[in-house]
């Protein structure tokens, strides 16, 4: 039991339920599900490949992708690997997207591969969610030890501001 869940991160909360109930179904969409245990493995060995890439705390990773299963991996992936995920929506104009990109400095980009060719230049390492399944099958389903606490970033979100020019609101892992 994890005892007092104020002290606790929405990612070891999701571990504590997949031990309460590994076979239930968590996740449903476009006709396919993954059950906690499957959504907990994938995420995991995202999450220790991520760690590689230099992904930890406080280190940023941009999520630029349509909905489906593998953007609730992706997310989930990135807080066990104990990086913070700032959120992009595709459907942006190419110079907000830049902009955002450009501030957050982030270090990886997680898409899919149908957008890779709409998204504006990226410094990073970019993942396609969709298209690097064997390389990050190669990693350990077991749950990552990022070290990361409530107290570190989970997600930074961009908002249009005052003036229009999109600016960062970071949160914490802190369950609320």
């Amino acid at each position: 039991m994890l005892g007092n869940f104020q002290d606790t991160c929405f990612h070891q909360l999701f571990e504590f339920q997949v031990k309460l109930t590994p076979d239930a179904i968590t996740v449903i969409f476009d006709g396919k599900q993954l059950t906690y245990q499957e959504l907990n493995f994938e995420a995991n060995q995202l999450a220790h490949y991520l760690n590689t890439l230099g992904v930890g705390p406080e280190v940023l990773v941009a999520a630029c992708v349509e909905r489906c299963l593998e953007m609730v991996v992706g997310l989930l992936g990135i807080l066990k690997a104990g990086g913070a995920y700032v959120p992009l929506d595709p459907h942006y104009p190419q110079n907000r997207l830049a902009l955002m990109l450009e501030h957050s400095q982030t270090a990886v980009l997680l898409t899919q591969q149908h957008l890779v060719e709409s998204l504006p230049e990226h410094r990073g390492h970019v993942i396609c969610l969709d298209g690097n399944s064997e390389t990050v099958a190669c990693f350990s389903e077991e749950n990552p030890e990022s070290g990361v606490t409530r107290d570190n970033l989970a997600y930074v979100i961009y908002t249009s501001g005052s003036t229009g020019q999109p600016k960062g609101v970071a949160s914490s892992m802190a369950v609320q």
